[in-house]
């Protein structure tokens, strides 16, 4: 039962100390608001949290989908004692919170990153997955779903594959089976491979393509907008005729990236050694590439040797993560309240020196 699932190996050295104490191996295959269903060598069960784990768990700790955990059983149910070491993980900041860190998916090999091809595109939101998967360790697949619907892709998928360097960027949809034979190359047997996108963009429409079967609920998108309505309220891992696991998850549309300089860094490694070639060229050492004049920087987002959308995001997500690292790092946070005091202290001066210079 378990190697359907994934059991490896490796993962039978890592259960190796659980075992020692009695503990048993299983699966997490459903959570819902601390809720679990786990799969098991003798098959499903209900799932629930030892109180001295839940206890003494770290942040981000709470074992999610796709995780392999240890439990010990008591009737009916299987107890969680511990989260064995994740292969990969998808984390961000919790929605609404500056601080607590959420795992969205746990050991999974390929990430398939949906959005449609309607309105609702948007490649900035494209580069935050993308950034996400590739600090996770998993293999990013983008997917541009309702192909039927969209009379045009060809530029779309251009516009996608150009953002997305090397990423495969498959136009696939449900309704008509077009793209799914391609999709299939990267569903291997034993391999776990979760959906991430948006409400609406037809994720759950998709896993029940694949599994030949009405296993997650679905819902029309709003007309008005192209936006979707929320309709998977919980994280699920199906296993498909294939023999490959799919994760479904709930649309996301906030994704408030954590620790993940490695993931911005791959997503924009041409832009940065084609900015480090201008940066070298620009009059100050120093330059910030703002108002200064002599900016190599500037002079090519103005003649658009730079593309401006992708400067622009890149940026952003820079400043994302430089506040979240002084916001969780005391050193890091003096550091760049005592630079601001002293721009602070020079803007005062400047303007006492021109009060003066004017009386």
């Amino acid at each position: 039962m378990l190697s359907t699932y994934g059991w490896s190996d490796a993962l039978q050295h890592d259960f190796a100390p659980h075992a020692a104490h009695g503990l048993a191996p299983a699966r997490v295959i459903v959570q819902q608001r601390g809720r679990y269903r786990l799969a098991t060598e003798t098959g499903d069960v209900e799932g629930r949290l030892l109180g001295r784990f839940a206890h003494e768990a770290a942040d981000g700790g709470y074992p999610v989908a796709g995780d392999w955990v240890a439990i010990a059983r008591k009737g009916d149910h299987g107890m969680i004692a511990a989260v064995l070491p994740r292969r990969t993980a998808f984390t961000r900041k919790a929605a609404g919170s500056s601080q607590t860190l959420q795992v969205v998916a746990a050991n999974v090999d390929v990430a398939l990153l949906a959005t449609s091809l309607n309105a609702d595109l948007n490649l900035r939101r494209i580069e935050r997955y993308l950034a996400m998967t590739y600090e996770s360790g998993a293999e990013p697949v983008v997917l541009l779903t309702k192909a039927d619907a969209c009379a045009d892709p060809a530029p779309l998928i251009a516009a996608v594959e150009a953002v997305a360097f090397g990423v495969p960027v498959l136009a696939v949809s449900a309704a008509t089976g077009e793209g799914l034979a391609a999709l299939a190359a990267y569903l291997a047997p034993g391999r776990t491979a979760v959906l991430l996108g948006s409400s609406g963009v037809g994720k759950s429409t998709l896993v029940n393509a694949l599994a030949n079967a009405a296993r997650m609920a679905t819902q029309a998108i709003r007309e008005d907008d192209a936006h979707g309505r929320h309709t998977t309220t919980h994280r699920e891992l199906i296993l498909l005729p294939s023999g490959a696991l799919i994760l479904d998850t709930p649309g996301m549309r906030e994704i408030a990236l954590s620790d993940a300089e490695v993931g911005v860094a791959i997503v924009f490694a041409e832009d940065t050694e084609q900015i480090e070639t201008l940066a070298a060229q620009c009059r100050f050492s120093d330059c910030r590439h703002g108002n200064e004049p002599g900016c190599a920087v500037r002079e090519a987002l103005a003649d658009g040797r730079l593309d401006a959308d992708r400067w622009r995001s890149f940026q952003k997500l820079q400043r994302e993560l430089a506040h979240a690292e002084r916001r969780d790092d005391p050193i890091a946070r003096e550091t760049e309240r005592r630079r601001w005091a002293a721009i602070h202290k020079a803007a005062r001066a400047r303007t006492r020196s021109k009060r003066e210079i004017d009386d």
